[in-house]
């Protein structure tokens, strides 16, 4: 009888994580493609986001913004990875360049990766993914006056750039 129980949770938490997974997995990439300027290194960085999720379903099932979540392991994920390979190497990381973004003019997606990186991660996190001030300091973990004033910057030098 327990063991039916126990297969039956897991069986609900592995629809509710799938559902959850088809849903956004599309939009996460997408956003942490553009955000690290490389797809094949988005697409790593969000399946390990994604296996994180999935090991704490029953913690992040329960956040108001679980993609927001997993656009944050997942770009650290990508720093981290970034990091370590630039102490490894001094060549320059070759930009493959983001192919499955829906932005089509190339001077928006030169302007947004001239931005600094936690620019970047705001302005993408605003109008990629769709979050609130509040939605991105919860998954960015910054404080919301932190967003307010990183987001002004970044569009302030979008403006400036993109004059």
């Amino acid at each position: 009888m327990m063991r039916e129980m126990v297969s039956e949770a897991d069986q609900l938490i592995a629809e509710s994580f799938e559902s959850f997974y088809r849903r956004s997995w599309h939009q996460i990439h997408k956003a942490v493609a553009i955000g690290v300027s490389n797809s094949d290194l988005a697409t790593e960085a969000v399946n390990e986001a994604m296996v994180r999720a999935y090991e704490r379903w029953g913690e992040v099932s329960g956040y108001e913004n679980p993609e927001g979540w997993v656009y944050r392991v997942a770009m650290n994920w990508a720093r981290s990875w970034l990091r370590r390979l630039r102490y490894r190497s001094t060549l320059d990381i070759p930009d493959p360049g983001v192919d499955d973004t829906d932005i089509t003019d190339p001077r928006v997606v030169k302007a947004v990766r001239s931005l600094s990186f936690h620019h970047r991660e705001v302005v993408i996190a605003r109008f990629v993914l769709d979050l609130s001030e509040a939605q991105m300091a919860e998954a960015l973990g910054i404080p919301r006056g932190t967003v307010k004033s990183r987001l002004h910057r970044a569009l302030e030098t979008l403006k400036e750039e993109l004059a």
